[in-house]
């Protein structure tokens, strides 16, 4: 029997990635048992009204075809001016590629940068995703380290030495899940040399920018020599409550990128369907209001998760910066995060993610999930941090 390609066969490298916790939660909620599940970054609350219309009203004015490959021209012109704003520098329409949510962006970036047998310098701790998404272009993903104990900046001359003939790119997460760390200027600055002085491309994903608390953002891009040799991924996944709507895009270095670009989604899946797009630009002509919104809202609830964890004689809380989750460390405890985040789930019914999903930075680390209702998020974090207190007894 034929096989299949070696290529597809090791774009998942073993393992769960730490999603045997979540499995494990919808198996208790499936038994009708209560269930709080602070694993997965999937908003619980609805998107919003005038965007659920405006797909509505699309739908129902007939279509149903084939969605632009690149992006209707008014969505595009929108988020253009979006980026301009939000990312510090100056973006053209036709630099901007709409794709199937942050991830498809992140493929066909990937793509554009990446040869086969090329290397990309992956900063953990990292979404899950993006050591696969370099290995299914046919790249090797070099991973460096960052430490918990510096706050997860990434140190330049690390990535320095991980540096070789041929390595393409540098994938930067900043706002970062899952840790909530924004990376300081003088780290960007950092990686923006490396960038020039070998000659690199720079996948910087940003979809959680518009999630910044006490610190400022800064695009890598905005940096000098770095416009013409960055790709931006963003997304309204998290920014608009959209995650399952797959809305999302990619600002390429210059037009001529993303016209190739353009290329592969035209092999794949040939463009986002046209009642999305619409919808996307009817959230984006509101303006910044509902990013805000939704943005406070994770700010109060971080204040609210990261005050009951604190409680906890023997947790250390990684108060974040940013985005939608919170980082916890039991290395005091123990490095384990997997069984702790087991024992977690059974003795209090409260589901977590282990930070091995995101790298060997964040061993003997939990992430939490913002993803409830105050009231319930206070009552998950105050079960965890009571559990914690009695973990020698468990």
């Amino acid at each position: 029997m034929a096989a299949l390609s070696t290529q597809i066969r090791s774009i998942v490298d073993g393992g769960d990635d730490g999603w045997g916790i979540l499995y494990s939660a919808r198996q208790i909620q499936a038994e009708g048992k209560e269930v709080l599940i602070l694993a997965v970054g999937d908003h619980d609350f609805p998107t919003a009204e005038p965007i659920v219309t405006a797909c509505t009203n699309a739908l129902n004015a007939g279509r149903h075809g084939y969605g632009s490959i690149v992006g209707i021209p008014p969505l595009r012109d929108l988020i253009a001016k979006r980026a301009s704003a939000a990312h510090g520098i100056d973006v053209a329409p036709d630099e901007v590629i709409i794709s199937m949510g942050g991830q498809a962006a992140l493929f066909a970036a990937s793509y554009a940068t990446m040869d086969n047998d090329a290397e990309a310098i992956v900063i953990q701790p990292y979404y899950a995703t993006y050591a696969q998404t370099i290995r299914a272009v046919g790249g090797t993903a070099v991973i460096v380290q960052t430490s918990a104990d510096n706050h997860f900046q990434p140190e330049i001359e690390t990535l320095r030495a991980a540096i070789t003939p041929k390595t393409k790119a540098i994938l930067t997460n900043s706002p970062n899940n899952p840790s909530g760390v924004v990376y300081t200027r003088e780290t960007l600055e950092g990686i923006a040399e490396l960038c020039r002085e070998h000659d690199l491309w720079l996948i910087s994903d940003e979809v959680y920018h518009s999630q910044v608390y006490e610190t400022d953002h800064i695009s890598p891009a905005s940096l000098p020599g770095m416009r013409e040799r960055t790709f931006i991924i963003d997304s309204m996944s998290k920014s608009h409550a959209m995650t399952g709507w797959r809305a999302g895009w990619l600002i390429c270095p210059t037009s001529d990128a993303a016209l190739k670009v353009a290329d592969v989604f035209l092999t794949s899946a040939y463009g986002v369907a046209p009642f999305i797009q619409l919808a996307m630009r009817a959230a984006l002509a509101i303006g910044v209001e509902p990013e805000h919104e939704i943005s406070q809202r994770y700010r109060l609830r971080r204040d609210i998760a990261v005050k009951a964890l604190q409680a906890s004689k023997k947790l250390r809380v990684v108060n974040p910066d940013a985005a939608m989750y919170v980082l916890v460390d039991i290395r005091g405890m123990t490095h384990d995060c997997e069984g702790f985040a087991e024992a977690l789930l059974q003795a209090t019914n409260v589901a977590v993610m282990p930070g091995k999903s995101f790298g060997e930075a964040t061993m003997g680390h939990i992430r939490i999930s913002l993803t409830a209702p105050d009231t319930i998020l206070e009552d998950a974090c105050t079960r965890i941090a009571s559990f914690a207190d009695q973990w020698n007894q468990v």
